[in-house]
């Protein structure tokens, strides 16, 4: 029993030095379920589940549990709201996510390469009653911004025993944000994904730790320990620090990924957002057929401060060819930014 006990105080000590850490200053500056055609599928409840080559970018520690090789490419959109124009014809304020993947993964070793691009549009200038109605067109001007964000890792794991995973993902991050002013006629989303900024490179680092005991693995990720500052064009960002905690039950054995799984994740932090402060929950699902030819998920997260907004989440697998995957998921519901779509073609043996 006593040698038994070690890893949970191993992986509970993680734990709290992980969470300490996330206090240092107030996280936020980017959500962090933006990637993983899976992880989306199930709401975002994947950080104890972490088992494809995504794990670079949700849980590093993960890798451990999974295949001998997994690669994937992955890309997707979402966007809120569906149009950048109200039924007048007035430009409104929305928002639009746009990522792309190709990561590589072996269970101690993980090389991946990300790229998000966000883009905006806000209206400037109102004219309008104090009732509310408006006299002359609306916005007379918008405001157009664009955040490209690139990320470089290589993702590493160490075990402390035969239960708990050390990993952590060493990045190179280059960023830049760009915005201008232009007439409401002709501004668009579009017109501001066009938008080039300028960008400067940082080093990043993100940690994480996975307990794996029979049928159940619990999962913690810090995100930007580093918290890099960006600078350009007058547009100051940063990548604040975020902490993430995640439950995950499967019908594998010893720290593996079954055919069947159920998990939840929470934030531990709060990040800022374009659409205001949210910390989330999340709970998901995974259900593969015996010969693993076909897997449908599905999941919903909640933001549980401020204003709730819930997404509602599915996706499907289906194998091309032995090992070979063709991964699609869809978002809906009231959250603001998260209703889109995400495919990948992914490669595990």
């Amino acid at each position: 029993m006593r040698n038994a006990s070690r890893p949970v105080v191993s992986f509970i000590f993680c734990v709290s030095v992980f969470s300490s850490m996330s206090f240092v200053s107030r996280a936020g500056a980017q959500t962090t379920d933006t990637i993983g055609v899976r992880a989306l599928g199930m709401g975002g409840a994947f950080t104890a589940v972490a088992d494809d080559a995504t794990a670079s970018w949700w849980n590093p520690a993960g890798m451990a549990g999974g295949a001998y090789f997994n690669a994937l490419i992955e890309g997707g959109s979402h966007q809120d709201p569906s149009s950048e124009r109200t039924a007048a014809g007035d430009a409104q304020s929305a928002w639009r996510a746009e990522t792309r993947s190709f990561a590589v993964a072996f269970p101690a070793l993980g090389l991946s390469a990300y790229r998000l691009r966000i883009s905006e549009i806000q209206p400037q200038t109102t004219t309008a009653t104090a009732s509310g109605v408006r006299q002359d067109g609306g916005a007379t001007e918008v405001r157009l911004r664009s955040l490209v964000l690139t990320q470089f890792g290589a993702s590493v794991g160490q075990s402390l025993g035969s239960h708990v995973v050390l990993g952590s993902t060493f990045k190179l991050v280059r960023a830049g944000a760009a915005s201008q002013v232009t007439a409401a006629a002709t501004g668009s989303l579009d017109a501001a994904g066009s938008i080039d900024p300028s960008g400067e490179t940082h080093v990043g680092l993100d940690i994480g730790a996975m307990a794996s005991l029979g049928p159940a693995r619990v999962g913690v990720m810090v995100r930007n320990v580093k918290q890099p500052e960006f600078n350009s064009g007058g547009d100051t960002f940063a990548l604040t620090r975020t902490v993430r905690l995640g439950v995950a039950v499967s019908s594998g054995t010893r720290g593996v990924i079954g055919a069947a799984t159920a998990a939840v994740d929470a934030d531990l932090t709060t990040a800022a957002t374009v659409f205001g402060d949210e910390r989330r929950f999340a709970t998901g699902g995974e259900l593969w057929t015996s010969a693993r030819t076909f897997g449908v998920r599905g999941g919903v997260s909640v933001n549980t401060i401020g204003s709730r907004r819930t997404a509602l989440s599915g996706g499907l697998s289906a194998a091309v060819k032995r090992g070979v995957y063709a991964d699609g998921e869809l978002t809906g519901g009231t959250d603001q930014g998260r209703k889109g779509w995400s495919v990948g073609l992914r490669v595990t043996f």
